[in-house]
């Protein structure tokens, strides 16, 4: 497998508080990894460093390639443009816009070239989520939670990323649309796209990524195999919620 993304010693810094000291990290091309840590770990930070999206210039530091690129002074749109995406946490929809208006921007890139297969991109997005073709004309603002984490990762979609970033998508969402979303991210690879997922269900992640990399006081502890990680006894004690005494005796 080649390597889509890989930074080297990336540091970011708030004033004199250092948030991410040295991440090294790698995410296969055609595969899902995730990153897994407690609250306050940085891994919001560390998606906002790839994505360019950092409030002030200078805040961080090293080596970011992608796609074979050295993108580190290349803009969020810039970014973008690359194919590197990121769905935030707050997912940041235009809440007085119809469903199908907010699709529509996510490709607004191709658009502007006048590609004329953002109207596919449409429909397989509406394949992928039927109930945002049932509710296109409704303002995003009065969707459900789960509805409009489907539109945030929908209108993503419509940019045709080469990786996606997805910061925390099961965030506030019921255990059935927990289920449904994770599905749709477990098949992303077989259309060409790689992702990088944070997310605290760490069962989840786990389950549905290929590799993965725990993230603690802003450094990277452990990383390898996902099936390896689901296995690590600290693993399962700190983060699946399982000792690994009491999984030996229900094995």
């Amino acid at each position: 497998m080649s390597i889509l993304l890989e930074t080297t010693g990336l540091q970011v810094r708030y004033g004199i508080v250092e948030a991410l000291p040295d991440i090294h990290l790698a995410v296969e091309a055609g595969r899902i990894a995730t990153l897994i840590g407690p609250n306050g770990a940085g891994k919001s930070t560390l998606l906002n460093a790839l994505m360019g999206a950092l409030l002030k210039p200078g805040t961080s530091r090293g080596a970011v390639r992608f796609a074979g690129e050295d993108i580190g002074a290349l803009t969020a749109p810039q970014r973008c443009e690359r194919g590197l995406c990121l769905v935030p946490e707050t997912r940041e929809l235009f809440g007085s816009m119809p469903v199908e208006d907010n699709l529509v921007l996510g490709a607004y890139l191709h658009r502007k070239r006048r590609d004329r297969r953002s109207a596919d991109d449409l429909e397989k997005v509406y394949a992928l989520f039927p109930r945002l073709k049932e509710r296109r004309q409704q303002e995003a603002r009065t969707l459900s939670g789960g509805e409009r984490q489907m539109l945030a990762l929908g209108r993503a979609l419509m940019a045709r990323p080469k990786l996606l970033m997805l910061d925390e998508p099961s965030l506030g969402l019921a255990p059935r649309i927990v289920g449904e979303m994770f599905q749709v991210i477990a098949k992303l690879p077989d259309d060409g796209i790689s992702v990088l997922l944070v997310e605290q269900n760490a069962r989840a992640a786990l389950r549905v990524a290929h590799h993965g990399h725990v993230l603690e006081n802003g450094r990277i502890t452990l990383e390898g195999p996902a099936a390896d990680l689901r296995d690590n006894p600290r693993v399962i004690d700190t983060y699946l919620g399982l000792s690994s005494t009491h999984r030996e005796e229900t094995a």
